[in-house]
């Protein structure tokens, strides 16, 4: 017989979720933040900062679907 999880407190489920629109919120601006410095270094705007954020969004999507 396979050894069971224990099951997560309420608590643990509740701070989980809370902290998924975090997830995507910060690396959404990360990822626009790092563009936009990289633009004002390179004098590329608005193209960095674009592709950069679309980075941004995207990790934070994996990092939703990961939690």
């Amino acid at each position: 017989m396979l050894p069971q999880k224990p099951e997560k407190s309420i608590l643990r489920q509740v701070f989980e979720a809370s902290t998924v629109g975090i997830y995507l919120v910060v690396s959404m601006f990360v990822g626009l933040a790092i563009g936009y410095g990289l633009d004002k270094l390179l004098n590329t705007f608005p193209y960095l900062s674009i592709i950069f954020f679309i980075f941004g969004i995207i990790a934070g999507f994996r990092e939703v679907f990961r939690v």
